[in-house]
């Protein structure tokens, strides 16, 4: 039987010095399964999503990703495991400010030598495939530093980012707080669309419950996290 993508229990977590953030008695996300975690700012999402990637490291319990279980990793390794498997849209984009669009794009494949073979010998030609899908083609603002851009078209570098090389898991934090309805939906299905293209698990996190119909499943934070502590 196949690992799930995510499969956590008896998780704990809590920044030092606090009461626990995290109190997840379990959590599964299938493979190649598009998931909606919903929750109000400061309910833990983003602190779950950093153990999750291996950023932060639990107190207490078990977290396997792709089975890999995280607390049993080197802090090198779960890098190595999160550049060549994970695929994250951070809150904050975390776009590198002095490269081009393109550039900012492939800039994981420099990471994770897993990432470029899939990607094969045009890196450039992929990451501007993934820009046309996402509505960014004009060959001019391509190669402006990402910096020029305004905030909804960062926001969908920082998805064509996540998305080239084909990681198995794609993370999604917040990804849509700076398109309109009509931007936002057309973003979740390309999202979707492209990892199903590869066959990768989306995990997708927003307050904004009105997004769950987009998804095959919803969940909300309050109902698998016991903790009730601001993140």
């Amino acid at each position: 039987m196949t690992d799930p993508a995510i499969q956590i229990e008896g998780l704990r977590f809590a920044w030092k010095g606090s009461e626990p953030v995290l109190d997840v008695p379990a959590f599964t996300l299938a493979r190649g399964e598009r998931l909606f975690l919903r929750g109000p700012s400061g309910s833990g999402k983003s602190t779950l999503l950093g153990v999750i990637a291996g950023v932060l490291v639990a107190d207490a319990g078990r977290v396997n990703v792709l089975g890999h279980e995280l607390g049993s990793l080197s802090s090198a390794a779960r890098d190595r495991m999160r550049a060549d498997h994970l695929g994250v849209i951070f809150q904050m984009f975390n776009l590198v400010p002095y490269l081009s669009v393109v550039g900012n794009v492939t800039l994981p494949l420099k990471f994770s030598g897993r990432r470029r073979r899939i990607v094969g010998g045009d890196a450039d030609a992929e990451a501007r495939r993934l820009l046309g899908r996402l509505g960014l083609t004009d060959e001019a603002l391509l190669a402006r530093r990402v910096s020029d851009l305004s905030v909804g078209q960062q926001q969908r570098v920082a998805a064509a980012r996540a998305l080239i090389g084909g990681p198995e898991i794609v993370i999604a934090d917040e990804p849509t707080s700076a398109l309109d309805s009509d931007a936002r939906d057309r973003f979740i299905e390309l999202l979707s669309e492209e990892a199903a293209r590869t066959g990768a698990a989306l995990l997708f996190v927003s307050h904004d419950a009105s997004l769950a119909r987009l998804f095959d499943r919803s969940v909300d934070l309050a109902e698998i996290n016991r903790a009730r502590v601001s993140a």
